[in-house]
């Protein structure tokens, strides 16, 4: 999907290559911008192509068995369960006294090959939102009531002084540098694996090569969330599936699950219930907190074809209330923060800024 600055186009372009997994009908893969969308910013007046991804089919999907690796073990505070309330040691990152206070709040579970390590806590503020170009973007991320944010890079971006907690991402295998590393160490307690791995013109990476990079990522000592893939994370012998049997058998550190969801029933209860089966079932296989860093109605599974305004709205209302209330779900971010006037899509805020009801929706959420 693609969007440049300042208007911004309404649909993306598709490619005619499809997939399907069992129990499912086929879904296209939207054509995906070879960069990352950090990489491809110039601010106001060049293309940022943030990540769509296809509809994830839960509905009709099985519980899946349980996988053949078992999840690391987590160090367990008070009463809560493993994948809720997990206290985790880890190496902190070194930040410099340019980079001014960090919050030392840090998720996720053990890594008993890390060094030197710290123990950290839950995060807090679960509602977020993934942001990309947008005139007014501070203003908006303030008004939205967003806990935390992040752009697809290692850059904060057009949020820096929304006064809302910016998460950078190590999006592909070019991110993986010297440079890029010690700035994404920098910018806090975490850090968000690599972007639809499983997905051509997005980051494409082989299971193998992901693993073999991991423990670069591994080193900012920041809590770590997986790869997130574009769909299937609840499927045995899946890319996730095969990224985390292969991590575990490395020794490798994967503090939390990172997964996208778009949905193509329009029904705000269906599609909520559809969302929270695919939660649940990517919990029970990985045993892992989960934050959902892009979710939305678009159906991609003939051409692009979004949801009302209102249609989006009641979704989110429902959608977050839900996510509230899991406790494994420890955040959560919305696609995305800018609107389009007159286009239909998921914004949540017009220039100006403007709410749309979709962003009325979100200010009210919990």
């Amino acid at each position: 999907m693609r969007w440049t600055a300042p208007r911004l186009p309404s649909v993306c372009s598709r490619d005619s290559r499809c997939w399907s997994r069992p129990g499912a009908s086929p879904a296209c893969c939207p054509r995906r911008p070879a960069s990352p969308p950090q990489a491809r910013r110039r601010r106001r007046t060049s293309t940022w192509c943030p990540a769509a991804t296809p509809v994830v089919p839960t509905a009709a999907s099985a519980r899946p068995e349980a996988s053949a690796w078992e999840p690391d073990p987590l160090i367990l505070t008070g009463d809560a369960e493993p994948a809720e309330r997990g206290v985790v040691e880890v190496e902190p990152a070194r930040p410099t006294a340019a980079d001014g206070p960090v919050d030392a709040a840090k998720d996720t579970s053990q890594d008993a090959a890390a060094p030197s390590a710290r123990t950290i806590a839950p995060p807090s503020g679960k509602k977020g939102v993934a942001v990309w170009e947008l005139a007014d973007a501070a203003p908006a991320l303030t008004a939205s009531g967003a806990g935390w944010y992040y752009t697809w890079g290692t850059d904060p971006g057009p949020g820096l002084t929304s006064g809302a907690e910016f998460v950078p991402m190590v999006w592909g295998r070019d991110q993986v540098t010297d440079e890029s590393l010690a700035r994404a160490g920098r910018q806090g307690p975490y850090l968000l694996g690599f972007n639809e791995p499983d997905l051509d013109g997005q980051a494409e990476m082989s299971v193998e090569e992901a693993l073999e990079l991991w423990p670069r990522l591994e080193s900012t000592g920041q809590a770590l969330g997986s790869p997130a893939v574009a769909w299937g994370g609840d499927q045995e012998g899946g890319w996730l599936d095969r990224f985390m049997r292969g991590a575990s058998e490395r020794g490798h550190r994967v503090d939390f699950v990172t997964l996208h969801w778009y949905g193509g029933d329009f029904d705000a209860g269906r599609a909520t219930a559809q969302l929270r089966d695919y939660l649940e079932a990517v919990h029970d296989r990985y045993g892992k907190p989960i934050w959902l860093t892009e979710f939305a109605l678009i159906d991609f599974s003939h051409g692009v074809r979004h949801a009302s305004d209102v249609e989006q709205a009641a979704f989110l209302t429902e959608a977050a209330d839900m996510l509230a209330d899991l406790d494994y779900v420890q955040r959560y971010a919305w696609f995305g923060l800018p609107a389009t006037e007159g286009v239909r899509g998921t914004g949540l805020y017009l220039p100006g800024p403007v709410a749309t009801p979709a962003g009325r929706a979100f200010e009210a959420a919990p």
